[in-house]
Formats: structure tokens, C-alpha cells, sequence
């Protein structure tokens, strides 16, 4: 088993900054993919950003490129997300998940692969 908790959310305006964290325990953590999903209200759940535990592969949704940034620390088991230059609409509840990835290569992007799931953090962009 692998437990996931976020953390980080909160309350920013526009333009500004957050930082997820996603801390793991779990004994096969380490050989787990790992990805960041959103859900705004009313709305189904979105990919936004992955990260493979080997190969260092990334994967972000067009929504998020060259505003958010995901990286792992493996000496904590924690994989954060680097939110920059958030918009209103980056608003919804965030959700870290892993999955065991045997190859080390994947960034995976569909959520429906996961296996494991965090309870998500709040994240609320407004003026």
C-alpha cells in the first residue's frame, strides 16, 4: 500500500505562486509514477502534470506548460508542483496519485491508471 497526503493549497491572486507537496509512504513508493490531477466544481477531473520515478520523463496538460513545473525528491519521497503565474481558472481541488510503473519511463497522464490517491488540497485563485 502507498498513502499519498497533499499539501500546500491555498489562497492566491492572480500572477502569483504555490507549491504542492505530495509526501509518500509506502514501501514500493519508489518504484511509482507519479501525478498531479485537478477538479474544479462541476467539472471532471483533469491531468495536469506527471513524473516517472527513473527516467526523469515529464508530462504536463497544454493548460499548465511553462507556468507549472513538477519534480520529485527522492530522499523524501515527495513530489512537488510549482504553480507560477496562476489564473482564476487554475482553481479546483488538487489531487496527487501514484501508480507502480515496472519500466521507470512513464509520465503517465490518464487517470484511470492510477492505483493510489491522495485527498487533495484546496487551491483558489482570485482577486
Amino acid at each position: 500500500q502507498v498513502r499519498l497526503v497533499e499539501s500546500g493549497g491555498g489562497l492566491v491572486q492572480p500572477g502569483g505562486s504555490l507549491t504542492l507537496s505530495c509526501a509518500a509512504s509506502g514501501r514500493t513508493y519508489s518504484t511509482h509514477a507519479t501525478g498531479w490531477f485537478r477538479q474544479a466544481p462541476g467539472k471532471e477531473r483533469e491531468f495536469v502534470a506527471a513524473h516517472s520515478w527513473s527516467s526523469g520523463d515529464t508530462a504536463y496538460a497544454d493548460s499548465v506548460k511553462e507556468r507549472f513545473t513538477i519534480s520529485k525528491d527522492d530522499a523524501q519521497d515527495t513530489v512537488y508542483l510549482y504553480m507560477t503565474k496562476l489564473k482564476p481558472e487554475d482553481t479546483a481541488v488538487y489531487y496527487c496519485a501514484s501508480h507502480f510503473d515496472p519500466t521507470g519511463r512513464l509520465a503517465t497522464t490518464n487517470a484511470a491508471d492510477y492505483t493510489f490517491w491522495g485527498r487533495g488540497t484546496q487551491v483558489t485563485v482570485w482577486s
